[in-house]
């Protein structure tokens, strides 16, 4: 189960110290009417949310015999002293209450965390490394760190029709993104072995998206799609068919070259109802590549196209020093260096989530022995 981040303990007694140190000398040096019972009473609060709850409590018990010790010193009266070490006792006590809270809430915390993990890996699971002909890597990174999921979405399927995959943004937000992500998934895993064809295949997916749209009542589900491009490499892997459904064309990359797969026939996102609009002329929506030996195909999410820098420049992967020396790189090290690239792009912060997905053609035997 994923833990809960906590501040490290050497920050919180960098705090707690030179409270109790300033307090002292306060008492000690400044004019009567100003006193450093404030300082010696913020020690144990600021120990109750930076400590450990045996720390707090240390502290605590420390600042009540401190200002007793400096009322004993300074001869002040009893009832003054009394009140001051109660004053400092009860802010103490209030700081171990505080403590138990935030480690309650931290562990309720961690446990919700672990559940979304773990609906992550079943609704988004790992791509097997190897389908068909291809090797395959894939990786996701959430917007906020803390976050588990999101609505981005990929998946890798070995079919009797090939090695068939999909990337995709559901553009809902919340828990129905989630569920939308979900039914998606679902769908291509069910539909991916029978739809003879990629706009087939996107057919079904769009009346199953726009089927949980009704089912749930979402009166704006015209505002709730999934751009999504469909994939598929028969045979041996010299080429690629692909479906594009509004999303983010994918990019070829070989021979030192980085070149994006813009859809010739657009088409409209998935979910929206619109699947029975079919291309002019009867013709298919898709567009065929060749998959070249040693070429990569790279399939993104707009979390990479749209990460943005501090001068508000967007990053172009035809662009990235990274995926033009990509050459020599398996699947798995492009999507490394990829998501690596754009958090030093966007300095470490991210600004929407992102998913990647790359493959490329199986070496032979002979060459990978």
């Amino acid at each position: 189960m994923t833990e809960t981040r906590r501040t490290p303990a050497w920050v919180g007694w960098l705090l707690v110290l030179p409270a109790l140190l300033v307090g002292v000398l306060l008492n000690v040096l400044a004019p009567e009417p100003y006193m450093g019972l404030p300082l010696l009473a913020a020690a144990p609060l600021v120990a109750g949310g930076t400590l450990s709850l045996r720390a707090c409590a240390l502290v605590a018990v420390v600042a009540c015999g401190v200002s007793a010790a400096l009322d004993l010193v300074q001869r002040r009266p009893v009832t003054a002293s009394s009140v001051d070490i109660a004053v400092v006792g009860v802010i103490g006590v209030l700081a171990v209450g505080v403590n138990v809270l935030l480690r309650r809430q931290g562990r309720d915390l961690a446990t919700a965390r672990g559940i979304a993990e773990a609906v992550q890996l079943a609704v988004l699971p790992d791509p097997p490394s190897r389908a068909g002909p291809l090797v395959v890597a894939a990786g996701y990174a959430a917007a906020q760190a803390e976050a588990r999921i999101g609505g981005d979405l990929f998946a890798v399927q070995e079919t009797p029709y090939g090695v068939r995959m999909i990337i995709g943004d559901v553009k809902g937000k919340g828990v129905q993104a989630v569920a939308s992500v979900s039914v998606a998934i679902g769908a291509f895993r069910q539909e991916a072995e029978h739809a003879p064809t990629l706009d087939e295949l996107a057919r079904r997916l769009d009346d199953a998206l726009s089927r949980e749209a009704d089912r749930v009542g979402n009166e704006l589900s015209g505002e709730d799609f999934t751009t999504a491009v469909l994939a598929e490499v028969p045979g041996g892997g010299e080429l690629v068919r692909l479906v594009n459904r509004g999303h983010p064309g994918p990019y070829l990359i070989h021979d030192g070259a980085v070149v994006r797969l813009d859809a010739t026939s657009p088409r409209l996102p998935l979910g929206m109802g619109l699947g029975a609009v079919a291309p002019p002329d009867g013709r298919t929506s898709g567009d065929v590549v060749a998959l070249p030996p040693g070429a990569l195909l790279l399939m993104i999410t707009d979390g990479v196209t749209e990460a943005r820098d501090r001068a508000g420049a967007f990053y172009d992967p035809c662009h990235s020093p990274v995926l033009i020396g990509a050459g020599a790189m398996d699947p798995d090290g492009l999507v490394r260096a990829l998501i690596g690239d754009v958090a030093r792009w966007t300095g470490r912060g991210r600004q929407d989530d992102m998913a990647v997905l790359a493959v490329a053609r199986c070496r032979p035997e002979r060459e990978s022995g």
